[in-house]
C-alpha cells in the first residue's frame, strides 16, 4: 500500500519534492492532499501535480484521514508551529531543514513526537544520498588513515533572495546553509560534541549573517572547519582529509561524485521528464523512500537522520548564531 503524502507549503522546495516523489513506484508513494495559507497558491500547485484536495490552511490538512505522513517545505520560523500541528493530529513528519529555529524548539518536536510513538525527521537529504554510506564505509576501513581535518564550503550569491536576509524570515547563512556543513562535520565525527567553537561572520541591517565560518575543535587534535556565504558562490566542496589520504565530495550537500585517493566513484540519478527548481533535487527521492521505509518498520527516527543528530546540529547552530551575533525573537 502507498504511502500518503500530505505537502505542506507550495513553494519550489515542495514543487520539487513532490516532482522527486513522481520518479519513484506509484504503489510506493501518493500525494493526497496539499494545503498552503493561499487557497489559489495551493489550488494551482494540486493542478501542477494531479493532487486532490488543495486546502487553505495547515489545519485541515492536518485534520485530513487520508493524510499518513506531511512533508512541510514551510518558510524557517513555521516550521515548529506546523509540524507540532501535525504530531497532534497523529500525522508523521519529514520537515524540511532547520527543523527549527533553535535547540528548546528541537527539542520539544523531538520530545512531543516521542510521546506520541510518531516519526519524525529532518529533511537533511544529503543524508539519503547513496555517496554518504560509501563515504563512511571507506573511513571505517582505514584507507585514509586517521581523519583530523574536515573542510566544507557552501555559498551562492543569494543578494536577491528576500527570506536569506530576513530576520521575520529565519534567514541567515547559518539555518540555511550552514545546517550542511554541520550536519556533514557532524557525520564524519561520528556525532561527537566539540569541545571548542569559534565562530565570526558578517551581519546585515537586521542583524542577519550573510556569512559565517565556523572553527570545531574535538579531542586528539581533530577540526572542522565551515565556511557558509549569501553574497558569492563558494567553491562548494567537502574535503575529509586523513593521515593516508583525502577523500573530495564536489556538491556534498547532493553528492552525485566522489573522489577517494584511488578511484573516483560516481552515482547516477534516475532519468525522469520533471522539473525541478534547485541541482540535482531528483535526489530528494532518497529521503521519501527512507521515511516510507522507516513507517513501514514501526520505527520513530531513521538511522540516517536519528534524532540525536537534529539535536546535536540545533545545539552547535545555536552555539554559532550566538558567536556571530544574530538572535531570533524565538530565542
Amino acid at each position: 500500500m502507498a504511502t500518503r503524502w500530505g505537502i505542506a507549503s507550495a513553494g519550489k522546495i515542495s514543487h520539487d519534492f513532490v516532482s522527486a516523489l513522481r520518479t519513484l513506484p506509484a504503489s510506493e508513494h501518493e500525494v493526497v492532499a496539499v494545503a498552503a495559507k493561499d487557497l489559489s497558491r495551493a489550488q494551482a500547485f494540486a493542478d501542477l501535480h494531479k493532487i486532490k484536495k488543495a486546502y487553505d490552511s495547515y489545519l485541515k490538512l492536518a485534520q485530513d484521514k487520508n493524510v499518513e505522513v506531511v512533508y512541510i517545505g514551510a518558510l524557517n520560523p513555521q516550521h515548529s508551529e506546523i509540524t507540532k500541528l501535525m504530531l497532534n493530529n497523529g500525522k508523521h513528519v519529514l520537515c524540511e531543514k532547520p527543523l527549527t529555529l533553535n535547540l528548546k524548539q528541537t527539542t520539544e518536536l523531538v520530545n512531543l513526537a516521542k510521546s506520541k510513538n510518531l516519526f519524525l525527521m529532518e529533511a537533511i537529504w544529503s543524508r539519503c544520498f547513496p555517496a554518504y554510506e560509501m563515504v563512511k564505509k571507506e573511513i571505517e576501513s582505514g584507507s585514509i588513515g586517521e581523519v583530523y581535518q574536515v573542510l566544507a564550503s557552501f555559498g551562492f550569491n543569494l543578494s536577491e533572495v528576500e527570506r536569506i536576509k530576513s530576520k521575520q524570515m529565519g534567514g541567515g547563512t547559518i539555518l540555511d546553509l550552514g545546517v550542511y556543513g554541520i550536519q556533514f562535520a557532524c557525520l564524519i565525527f561520528d556525532h561527537e560534541v566539540p569541545h571548542t567553537i569559534r565562530a565570526s561572520g558578517c551581519l546585515n541591517e537586521e542583524g542577519v549573517d550573510l556569512s559565517a565560518s565556523a572553527n570545531l575543535h574535538y579531542k586528539g587534535n581533530r577540526t572542522a572547519t565551515l565556511l557558509f556565504h549569501a553574497l558569492v558562490d563558494l567553491p562548494n566542496e567537502a574535503h575529509i582529509i586523513g593521515t593516508k589520504g583525502i577523500i573530495k565530495i564536489p556538491q556534498f550537500w547532493c553528492p552525485i561524485k566522489v573522489e577517494f585517493p584511488d578511484r573516483t566513484v560516481e552515482f547516477s540519478l534516475p532519468e525522469n521528464n520533471q522539473k525541478f527548481n534547485f541541482i540535482n533535487s531528483v535526489g530528494l527521492r532518497y529521503e521519501a523512500d527512507e521515511v516510507r521505509k522507516c513507517i513501514l518498520k514501526g520505527v520513530i527516527e531513521s538511522p540516517k537522520v536519528p534524532h540525536s543528530a537534529s539535536l546535536l546540529i540545533a545545539q552547535l547552530e545555536d552555539e554559532i548564531r550566538k558567536q556571530v551575533g544574530v538572535v531570533f525573537p524565538e530565542d
